[in-house]
């Protein structure tokens, strides 16, 4: 009997991430895959997360150049400016964030933030498929491709009604797509790209 605890814990805790990503799903505003979602994410598309490492440079201004790691809290702190969010923007997003506040205390502040080692460069696979969990993101990986990593669907699954949940400068994007469409070449432009930690729950 006590064989078993470890294995009636580890299901536990998936049943748990399960049913939170299921009300993620449902809970987040639902929107059809475009042109946008079809092409590979660029560099500018990246997310910052929790444990990322940044260097943030001021032009001109070497006391405020500093390298920092986001916190648990998704958060960084930076002279005169205190605590900033980071995680869930990208560094464009972050770095206007920057400027725009700096701009109180200097003239044109020339700000630039880089991505020196990144922390999240995976997504997750929930639901319906013969390998769930965590998996590494490979570069331009689409939906078709990441199902297939994941053992393919079992025979429960809804096939029409693949989510998936992304988070972009704080907001929860939830993106249906139809596995049989993608499939039989009815709406390629649906077998969108993995972006990091993207959420995919196959109900």
């Amino acid at each position: 009997m006590k064989r078993r605890t470890p294995w009636i814990t580890a299901l536990a805790v998936w049943m748990i991430f399960f049913s939170t990503a299921l009300v993620q799903a449902q809970e987040a505003k639902e929107v059809v895959p475009g042109p946008e979602e079809a092409r590979p994410p660029e560099v500018g598309d990246y997310v910052i997360g929790k444990g990322d490492a940044l260097e943030i440079y001021v032009w001109r201004e070497p006391e405020l150049t500093r390298q920092t790691q986001v916190r648990l809290d998704g958060m960084i702190s930076l002279p005169l400016l205190d605590d900033i969010r980071a995680a869930g923007r990208t560094p464009m997003d972050l770095k206007n964030e920057i400027q725009k506040r700096l701009s109180e205390f200097l003239e044109q502040p020339v700000v630039s933030v880089i991505v020196t080692a990144s922390a999240n460069n995976k997504y997750y696979m929930v639901g319906e498929v013969n390998a769930p969990g965590e998996q590494d993101l490979i570069k331009d990986l689409t939906i078709l491709q990441a199902l297939a990593r994941a053992g393919g669907l079992t025979e429960w699954a809804n096939k029409k009604r693949i989510v998936i949940l992304r988070r972009e400068n704080g907001v929860e994007k939830r993106m249906v797509v139809n596995y049989n469409d993608i499939l039989h070449g009815k709406s390629p432009e649906q077998n969108i790209y993995i972006h990091p930690n993207d959420t995919i729950v196959v109900p």
